[in-house]
């Protein structure tokens, strides 16, 4: 018979790490299998992936951070340049609009020394000198006031467009002193296109007597936009209604007008009086042009006793000058 084979069994393989002090001392061995150093091999190389891999997405995050820093400081200094591109050109509008004042003084010089009738047409008194405007005032009356509005594209342009009508209106006016001086004719003829819808709804009287302490635009060397014009006088002096209309506000305003009346006139005409001392009316009232509406004050964001006087197209304000007969 022959001998069965008996099966042959694989060795394992083993792997020893010797630690040899310097000095002296005992040898250690550290015995490892192959699948133990092979596992530990994987687990190795996939913690140095895993370490990688962070790494790698902290410096990302970091550089990511650095650049929205980075792009978020650059649209400040944008915003900041912008904000003193405008507040440059707000200044320019309000020294053209006082070099237009200055220039219609110098006409109507002109036009009293050659004895010439004055200008009629409505945009000359839109940029008419505010120190030679008043309604019975005496001179000696200089309260202002408002709300604080910080110059935006909107008004700076309402103000750049008034420059504009400004220069097409004193051109006009020129050549018709100039014709007038040739011609020696007593009246210009011109007709006033400040008033265009008939009966008593639109405004076409002075809210009050007094001082036009600060008129309609920018004031303050380009610093402020004033939606109206303010007419100076003393404590008490009575404000009126300038049209017929709904009251739709009468009271105090957080604002800056301090105690305020609204006037609704219709046809998307409003009117605003502000800085009012005591309110007449309530809301929902209605008044005719003429009627006392309310005492002059110094209440609200105000330096003196005054009204401001505000006319607003379609909740646009308007320089309230053309609408002063």
């Amino acid at each position: 018979m022959s001998e069965e084979k008996k099966p042959i069994k694989k060795e394992k393989k083993e792997y020893t790490i010797k630690l040899i002090p310097s000095q002296d001392g005992d040898v250690k061995s550290i015995h490892l299998s192959a699948n133990t150093l092979k596992y530990g091999a994987i687990s190795l190389a996939a913690g140095a992936m895993l370490f990688v891999g962070a790494f790698s997405y902290s410096v990302y995050s970091t550089f990511a951070a650095r650049n929205g820093a980075a792009e978020i400081q650059d649209l400040r200094e944008v915003n900041s340049i912008q904000q003193e591109q405008l507040l440059q050109l707000s200044k320019k509008a309000n020294a053209l609009q006082d070099e237009m004042n200055q220039l219609k003084q110098l006409e109507d010089d002109l036009r009293r020394m050659s004895g010439a009738a004055p200008a009629q047409d409505g945009t000359d008194q839109q940029n008419a000198n505010p120190d030679a405007i008043g309604n019975g005032g005496d001179g000696t009356h200089d309260g202002q006031g408002g709300p604080v509005v910080l110059p935006d594209i909107n008004n700076v342009g309402i103000t750049l467009d008034m420059v504009e009508q400004g220069l097409a209106a004193r051109r006009q006016s020129l050549l018709d002193l100039q014709q007038q001086l040739k011609d020696r004719q007593d009246q210009l003829g011109t007709i006033s296109t400040a008033t265009g819808l008939p009966g008593g709804t639109t405004p076409s009287i002075w809210p009050a007597r007094g001082d036009v302490s600060s008129p309609f635009g920018m004031r303050w060397n380009g610093s402020d936009f004033h939606p109206g014009i303010d007419i100076a006088n003393d404590m008490g002096t009575p404000i009126v209604a300038t049209a017929d209309g709904v009251v739709t506000t009468a009271g105090w305003n957080d604002g800056g007008y301090g105690n305020m009346v609204d006037i609704d006139h219709g046809n998307g005409i409003m009117t605003r009086y502000g800085h009012a001392m005591q309110v007449a009316v309530t809301a929902g009232q209605h008044v005719r042009r003429g009627q006392v509406i309310a005492y002059m004050g110094s209440t609200g964001f105000s330096t003196g006793p005054h009204v401001h006087y505000e006319v607003r197209i379609n909740g646009q304000p308007v320089n309230p000058v053309a609408y002063l007969h």
